[in-house]
């Protein structure tokens, strides 16, 4: 079968990496060109590297939909296209330029979580199970029949950035099958999916990543986890003379209270004496923040223009002051409300 890879992102090199070590002729791949950042040159991305190492044939139209584009990629004559991590929906005229159209590894269990960021809002929604999908694409976002899947537990203090780099690896497989279904049958029915359970996982923010010390901690905690490695989370550490400082938080533990009583306002930085005394689980003594009904234990930080440090040594550099606390903003945090208001999700098993 004669195939078009068409990605952008790391999740999509295992797989295109195994199909072309396949049986299948791989035509050439199809990338988004590079965006210059800084005045630096464009860097490639991960699956353009990833071709180049391996001789393949590389194309990188502004828009897939273009009329130029469309009767380019029809005048290569492939049976289909595998799309992973593209980042622009195709329109029907591009789906028909190959004789099967198009499938889709996606990094969610569709109907769950359709859009840019599948994998981070399977860590902010709480969800159990994660996995892969691999649909046969329509011109709606992530709406056509499910070929096949696979699926794993999202382990304890997982971020989105390791559980990425698993589901990149999970999906070869249901990839390969896939292919299989359409060699085996040119139109395999897959299952429909059921539009009354699709969640949406819109790109993110840099804003999303402001941490709010009102919420529960067990979201604060998803929302440190989904926003890892990118777009990261950050608070502001409010000093004595009316300044601020931004603070990276790279690693936090939640700890909710055992009782009713809280250990000082929201936002109030905890000492070293104070956290140690109290023995909470995760903390090695270190800096943790009050939050509604806990408190987050930081492991890891980064104060504006520095390393990153242990919590420990963040509290040693501010030694001096005396009640530190980290900025709490009065509105509600867009991302932690979309959060809560994503309905639970549906059980299936492991």
């Amino acid at each position: 079968m004669r195939i078009v890879l068409m990605g952008n992102g790391p999740f999509a090199v295992p797989s295109f990496d195994r199909v072309t070590s396949s049986s299948q002729e791989i035509v050439c791949v199809v990338a988004r060109p590079a965006v210059p950042s800084q005045g630096k040159g464009p860097p490639e991305s991960p699956v353009v590297a990833w071709a180049r190492s391996r001789g393949l044939a590389v194309h990188t139209p502004q828009s897939i939909n273009d009329p130029e584009t469309v009767a380019w990629l029809a005048g290569l004559k492939a049976d289909l296209l595998l799309v992973c991590d593209y980042g622009q929906i195709l329109k029907p005229d591009a789906l028909a330029s190959t004789r099967l159209g198009g499938i889709n590894l996606h990094g969610s269990l569709l109907p769950r979580h359709r859009g840019a960021a599948p994998v981070q809002w399977s860590i902010l929604a709480g969800d159990e199970l994660a996995g892969v999908s691999v649909i046969h694409m329509t011109p709606a976002l992530d709406a056509g029949p499910v070929l096949t899947t696979a699926q794993t537990k999202v382990e304890p203090g997982e971020d989105a950035g390791m559980l990425e780099s698993r589901l990149s690896q999970l999906g070869v497989e249901p990839t390969l099958r896939a292919i299989d279904l359409l060699e085996q049958n040119d139109h395999p029915s897959g299952i429909a999916q059921d539009r009354a359970l699709a969640t949406r996982a819109p790109r993110l923010k840099k804003s999303d990543g402001d941490l709010h010390w009102e919420y529960p901690v067990v979201w604060i905690d998803r929302q440190i986890r989904g926003l890892q490695p990118w777009p990261g989370v950050f608070t502001h550490l409010e000093l004595p003379d009316g300044k601020s400082i931004r603070v990276i938080v790279h690693r936090a533990t939640p700890v909710p209270y055992a009782g009713s009583e809280r250990l000082g306002k929201i936002g109030d930085l905890l000492t070293e004496n104070q956290t140690r005394g109290l023995g909470l689980p995760g903390s090695d003594g270190g800096l943790a923040v009050v939050a509604r009904d806990g408190v987050m234990v930081l492991e890891s930080v980064q104060p504006a223009g520095k390393r990153a440090m242990s919590g420990s040594e963040f509290l040693r550099g501010y030694a001096r002051h005396v009640g530190l606390r980290f900025r709490v903003p009065d509105a509600p945090h867009p991302l932690l409300q979309s959060m809560m208001a994503l309905p639970p999700e549906t059980k299936r098993s492991a």
